[in-house]
């Protein structure tokens, strides 16, 4: 497997991140490695809070929650998946599937052997992480979910399939500053396709430009928007951030539903307390809170919570009011 690694200079002074790397390596599933790239802070023998990004982000999203959680007396653990941050970069965008991010994933929780795990996922980071939760559900303490999801084909039937795939063929690549208002129209075709179609097809496909449409009141500033930019020099380092939105099951033919479908069995039982805590102003999830608190057992009877003024990337608007959410559900909620 080809990969690319970012060079270190790219990290130095960047605005608010001025924490220390750590690596460790996972099997690439063809017979090398990869190095993944985590950040712990916090004192080591502190309650353990795990924080897994989505797409097209990086530990970068997690700079204002993690001084909120080692004040508060936690350990943080906020690692790069395969393809984003300070963690290596397959080059092929065929070297990126659903199930070899959920391998990789599983195999560094388990190198790193975490346990006692409070989970905070967004966006991709639910897909793999509650997916984790699910492959080793005796490893968490708690877990909260924040605009993020695990789809499993929603019930839509089979033969549906060409019928989506077609509407998928059929609409244009948008600009990124269209896409979340793709995402909040009634009508016509999913936002969710022209989100897949642009980070896949689009040759001015840009993460500055995301975060920048998806920034909330005035966007973000330069230096913030460089930063979300920094592990990517070029093209050539964009695979995993192109690729991801096609590895979500959204048609009921995707390969990984039936994995999905197994995860929510085990998810339906997990009764360690469960949290969700979405915004108020995001269009690409809106509504996946009530699944979530409806099909999994420690989602009842706890106080879920509404994050006020934050769109989809919560963690850059309102930071440190998710943190604290956090902190108080741990504390509502001690360890058995």
């Amino acid at each position: 497997m080809k990969t690319l690694r970012t060079p270190d200079e790219r990290f130095e002074k960047l605005p608010g991140y001025s924490f220390t790397p750590h690596y460790s390596e996972v099997p690439d599933a063809e017979g090398g490695a990869l190095r993944i790239h985590h950040l712990d802070e916090g004192p080591s023998d502190g309650e353990l809070i795990l924080c897994l990004h989505g797409q097209p982000t990086w530990s970068y999203l997690y700079r204002k929650m993690i001084p909120v959680f080692v004040k508060a007396g936690f350990r943080v653990i906020a690692p790069d998946f395969v393809g984003f941050g300070r963690s290596d970069k397959p080059t092929s965008i065929d070297d990126y599937t659903y199930a070899r991010h959920v391998q990789w994933m599983s195999a560094w929780l388990e190198g790193l052997g975490l346990d006692r795990i409070n989970l905070f996922c967004q966006d991709w980071g639910g897909l793999i992480g509650l997916r984790l939760v699910a492959a080793h559900p005796e490893r968490f303490a708690r877990v909260v979910a924040a605009n993020t999801g695990l789809p499993d084909g929603g019930g839509i039937p089979l033969e549906s399939a060409p019928a989506m795939h077609e509407l998928y063929r059929s609409i244009p690549v948008v600009g990124a500053s269209e896409l979340f208002v793709r995402f909040a129209a009634k009508d016509g075709p999913p936002g969710f396709f022209f989100w897949r179609k642009y980070c896949a097809e689009s040759p001015s496909f840009s993460i500055g430009d995301v975060m920048q449409a998806a920034g909330g009141g005035g966007g973000l500033a330069d230096d913030i928007r460089a930063a979300y930019e920094a592990p990517f020099p070029d093209d050539g380092y964009l695979a995993g951030a192109r690729k991801f939105p096609s590895l979500v099951p959204i048609f009921p033919d995707d390969p990984e539903i039936p994995a999905n479908k197994q995860a929510w069995k085990v998810l339906s039982a997990f009764d360690r307390p469960f949290l969700t805590s979405f915004s108020d102003g995001d269009p690409v999830t809106a509504g996946m809170h009530q699944v979530l608190q409806e099909r999994i057992a420690g989602a009842k009877g706890v106080d879920h919570v509404t994050i006020a003024g934050a769109g989809h990337f919560l963690q850059e608007e309102k930071g440190e009011a998710v943190a604290a959410a956090m902190i108080d559900f741990i504390r509502a909620n001690p360890s058995e």
